[in-house]
């Protein structure tokens, strides 16, 4: 799936990574809307990750979509192929410019009724993904490139239910200063972002359908609300785009101001 819009090798292009629904989806589309071309990942929702792409062309920018599992290392290499390939392609270029680790889901369970095959699916799913696959990405990276790590806001709070997510958001955070550091000389910088409460799909849609956890959540935000995916993707698209390339190996929390 790909468009043929665009011919300008200048373009600067985006690897997001689950970029066919919620966040991911949102920072696809204002990065388009900033003149970047898009390559989205997907899981399973197909559909989805095609309207991604038709709603990239009707912007004006070039836009590929392909499928990963971000829980199975093992596809990483053959996912890197791909990305060589539509590079190449699309955008007859070598490299791309930004990468948006995004990709995740959700476990909601205590700490004591956590099952290890529930905490090793947040693992693999949020850090060791995130880890491994930019290992395999970084030499198809422009240098002077960005990385952003997406983590959440519930490494600097909690909530009951949560800590297997939460942990391996942490070592996200941990890995996104030693990838900053150790990819320092090639002038690619690395930071994290950390959203609040999000009325997404994620989770089940927990945020956005319910009402009374939506309430609870927006009563604990200084700007009180809980956050849309725009709020999320017009700050990556910003990040990204913008020329402030001196922020490094930072957390930098999107959240309303909660629990100031």
């Amino acid at each position: 799936m790909n468009t043929n819009t665009s011919t300008n090798t200048n373009t600067p292009i985006a690897l997001i990574t689950g970029g066919s629904r919620g966040l991911g989806k949102s920072a696809a589309l204002h990065l388009a809307k900033q003149g970047v071309g898009v390559i989205v990942t997907y899981h399973s929702q197909r559909a989805e990750a095609e309207s991604v792409v038709a709603a990239i062309t009707a912007l004006g920018q070039k836009a590929v979509a392909l499928q990963l599992d971000v829980s199975n290392a093992s596809a990483f290499a053959a996912l890197a192929d791909q990305v060589k390939t539509a590079l190449a392609t699309t955008w007859q270029r070598t490299s791309f410019n930004y990468l948006v680790n995004n990709a995740g889901s959700g476990v909601h369970a205590g700490f004591l009724e956590t099952t290890e095959e529930q905490f090793d699916s947040m693992v693999d799913i949020h850090l060791k993904s995130v880890f491994f696959l930019t290992q395999k990405l970084v030499p198809l990276m422009a240098d002077g490139g960005k990385i952003l790590n997406v983590s959440t806001g519930l490494t600097r709070f909690s909530f009951p239910g949560y800590a297997a997510y939460a942990t391996a958001k942490g070592g996200v955070e941990v890995l996104t200063q030693f990838m900053a550091k150790e990819l320092a000389d090639r002038k690619i910088t690395v930071n994290a972002i950390a959203p609040g409460g999000i009325e997404t799909d994620f989770g089940g849609g927990a945020v956005r359908d319910n009402a009374e956890l939506n309430g609870m959540l927006a009563s604990l935000t200084a700007l009180g609300r809980v956050g849309l995916p725009d709020d999320i993707g017009t700050l990556v698209a910003g990040m990204l785009t913008s020329t402030g390339g001196w922020v490094n190996g930072q957390r930098i929390e999107a959240s309303g101001g909660i629990f100031l």
